[in-house]
């Protein structure tokens, strides 16, 4: 299989949208500060948009499948109305920690999933998220370039990139 195209692997809360923890209606859903310039500057550089996302809340019952699955219309409706297109793929893991499943962050089967589907270059993909699990991920799926939102830097073995904001993280994408 050819894997030509590029990707930004991202994770949802703390990224996307402010994490506010277990974010299941549109009414406590808050886009992150600077997540539309960043989205558009990946687009247009080619990138794939695709959403990387443990949703533990599912199976603890905090929320429904269903619940998920409209916020997940509600976002992609609000990318579309913001910025014209929408995320290329959506793939979540429902499981929590103590379930040890195979998709759970940061396994790297979603993202390997992802990538197998949309024919991705892991070298030339980018993984951001806010977590170490997200970082892991992206790591052990092989993506070459993963950048961190944190504002408490962390002192890792890890070759990952720790930005303070999204907008230093669009001056890393190239």
């Amino acid at each position: 299989m050819i894997t030509t195209n590029k990707a930004l692997f991202l994770d949802r809360d703390g990224i996307i949208n402010i994490d506010r923890g277990y974010v299941s209606q549109k009414e406590d859903f808050e886009f992150q500060k600077g997540i539309f310039e960043l989205l558009k500057h990946t687009k247009t550089l080619g990138y794939k948009l695709l959403l990387i996302t443990n949703q533990s809340g599912i199976n603890r019952g905090y929320y429904t499948l269903k619940d998920f699955e409209q916020l997940t219309e509600y976002l992609q409706e609000s990318l579309l109305k913001e910025l014209g297109f929408n995320l290329d793929g959506i793939y979540f893991c429902r499981h929590a920690p103590e379930e040890n499943c195979a998709c759970r962050k940061p396994k790297p089967s979603l993202i390997l999933q992802a990538a197998k589907e949309h024919q991705i270059c892991l070298e030339r993909s980018f993984m951001i998220g806010d977590k170490e699990s997200d970082m892991l991920a992206g790591l052990n799926a092989k993506v070459k370039n993963n950048l961190l939102l944190t504002q408490n830097p962390l002192k890792t073995p890890h070759s990952w990139i720790q930005c303070k904001n999204l907008k230093e993280m669009i001056d890393w994408i190239k």
